[in-house]
C-alpha cells in the first residue's frame, strides 16, 4: 500500500518562504511521476506543480512560476516544493500526488495516491 505524508505548512507573512516535503512509502516511489496540487475553501483543487520519475523534467502552473520549486530525493523517497515569494492568494491546502503511468499531468484525475494534506497560510 502506497502513503504519501506531507508536512511543512504553517503560517508565513507574505514574501515569506517555506518547504513542503512529502514521504512516499514504498519500493516504487522513482517510478512515479509526482505533483503537487493546492485547494483553497471553496474552490476546486488544483495543479500547482509536477515533476518527472527522475527530476529531469518539472511543470508549474503559470501563477507559481519563478517563485515555486519542485524536486525530489529518490534515495529518500521524498518529494518537496520550495515557495518564495508568497502570497496571501497562496493560502489553501496543499496536496502531494503519485501518478504511475503519468509525468506531469495537470489533472487530479491522473494521480493515484493522495497524501492528506498540509495548511499553507500567507497573511498579509
Amino acid at each position: 500500500q502506497v502513503q504519501l505524508v506531507e508536512s511543512g505548512g504553517g503560517l508565513v507573512q507574505a514574501g515569506g518562504s517555506l518547504r513542503l516535503s512529502c514521504v512516499v512509502s514504498g519500493r516504487t516511489f522513482s517510478s512515479y511521476g509526482m505533483g503537487w496540487f493546492r485547494q483553497a475553501p471553496g474552490k476546486e483543487r488544483e495543479f500547482v506543480a509536477a515533476i518527472n520519475w527522475s527530476g529531469s523534467s518539472t511543470w508549474y502552473t503559470g501563477s507559481v512560476k519563478g517563485r515555486f520549486t519542485i524536486s525530489r530525493d529518490n534515495a529518500k523517497n521524498t518529494v518537496y516544493l520550495r515557495m518564495n515569494s508568497l502570497k496571501p492568494e497562496d493560502t489553501a491546502v496543499y496536496y502531494c500526488a503519485a501518478s504511475q503511468h503519468f509525468s506531469g499531468s495537470y489533472y487530479v484525475t491522473q494521480y493515484d495516491y493522495w497524501g492528506q494534506g498540509t495548511q499553507v497560510t500567507v497573511s498579509s
